[in-house]
């Protein structure tokens, strides 16, 4: 099964910055969608500091189709 949120955007150097859940059809924000998974609404992501940068990225499962992208 595909992951349940999917980048609706990028910056030009490849950073994510747009996101839809794609049960419930919200778009969100990076910033917003790194506040759900703090807060623990996505259970299967985490977020990583890459470039000083809070980053939401999804919890290794070893299925390639089941990353952000």
């Amino acid at each position: 099964m595909p992951g349940r949120v999917r980048v609706t955007r990028e910056s030009d150097s490849g950073r994510n910055q747009r996101f839809k859940d794609t049960r419930s059809g919200r778009e969100m924000n990076r910033q917003e969608f790194v506040r759900k998974i703090e807060t623990g609404e996505y259970p299967k992501y985490h977020t990583r500091v890459i470039n000083g940068v809070r980053t939401p990225v999804s919890n290794p499962d070893g299925k390639e189709r089941n990353n952000l992208g």
